[in-house]
């Protein structure tokens, strides 16, 4: 059985804290070498799929199993509660540790709960915790065939290319990559021959293309006061993991941005004075993917809640 520590909390302070310093701890691990959470290969996925809908995690809970599977050394992309397991025969094993994800959901206005306010609507979100456990803790599963790869490496490439066409206009950046918002409907890009390879172009485009979102005619993306002179700094954080959930989206490896680690210290100080600073980059990124998403018309590879 799982250990008493994996018990769902619901409050709601304790799950932001337990997540960010789950991310933090893992952004740290791998901060010699520039390898954040976000850049782990798995078996299976690209994205953490949920074993019960066989649908990816979005926002925060994917950013929280990758930092997991790098901290804990998982090689799998499938995650599920005890229950879902054990509905598909398999066994989570003796003293397991569970990994902390977030479910989000709607309460009327009038309840006196944990919440966090929807500027969407009159409604408002609450969070509450419970844990999921990976692949690699469980025995006897027998894979489910709909996790098997449907796209070779070089249909995803192909279908990479297609993906962005709709979007930015690409203008030549020289050797650099860069987004201007004086210019609010380009990027620009080294050329394509510039890159090692071609998941190495596509992963620097979906970082400046997650940038060109903020623009006011899309997804309006402006952080206000709240992170003051770090504002930057977050959206090149946001920029980072837009990058890594479009690439999680169209299957292919992130490359990390060497040239980021300027960063990393703004980004753990961020992250440990507010503790909900990474949910907040997490969803503006999860947004700016399903923008561009919808913008590009590609194949559709769902992404709704896990559950």
């Amino acid at each position: 059985m799982p250990t008493k520590e994996n018990t769902p909390t619901t409050s709601t302070s304790t799950v932001f804290e337990r997540i960010t310093v789950a991310i933090v701890n893992a952004i740290e691990s791998g901060a010699g070498d520039y390898r954040m959470p976000w850049t782990v290969r798995q078996d299976k996925g690209f994205s953490p799929l949920s074993v019960g809908s066989g649908k990816p995690y979005r926002g925060i809970n994917v950013l929280a199993l990758w930092a997991q599977a790098q901290t804990k050394g998982y090689s799998s992309a499938l995650w599920g509660t005890y229950q879902q397991w054990l509905a598909l025969g398999a066994q989570v094993l003796k003293g397991s540790t569970g990994s902390p994800v977030v479910y989000w959901g709607a309460i009327d206005t009038k309840q006196k709960e944990s919440e966090e306010a929807d500027g969407n609507s009159g409604s408002r979100l609450f969070a509450k915790g419970y844990v999921v456990f990976n692949a690699d803790q469980v025995d006897g599963l027998k894979m489910p065939k709909r996790f098997e790869p449907k796209l070779s490496h070089n249909e995803r490439i192909a279908r990479a290319d297609k993906f962005f066409v709709p979007l930015a206009e690409v203008r030549d950046g020289g050797n650099r990559a860069y987004y201007r918002p004086d210019t609010p409907d380009a990027v620009y890009m080294p050329g394509y021959d510039q890159f090692p390879e071609a998941v190495d172009y596509y992963s620097v485009l979906a970082h400046e293309t997650t940038h060109w979102t903020s623009d006011q005619s899309r997804c309006n993306r402006e952080l206000g006061k709240r992170f003051g002179d770090e504002a930057y700094a977050v959206e090149e954080l946001i920029a980072e993991l837009g990058s890594a959930f479009t690439m999680a989206h169209l299957e292919l490896e992130l490359t990390p941005r060497i040239d980021h680690a300027q960063y990393l210290n703004s980004w753990l100080k961020v992250l440990r004075a507010d503790s909900r600073a990474i949910f907040t980059a997490a969803s503006a990124a999860q947004r700016a993917c399903d923008w561009l998403t919808a913008g590009a018309q590609s194949p559709a590879i769902t992404q709704e809640v896990a559950a």
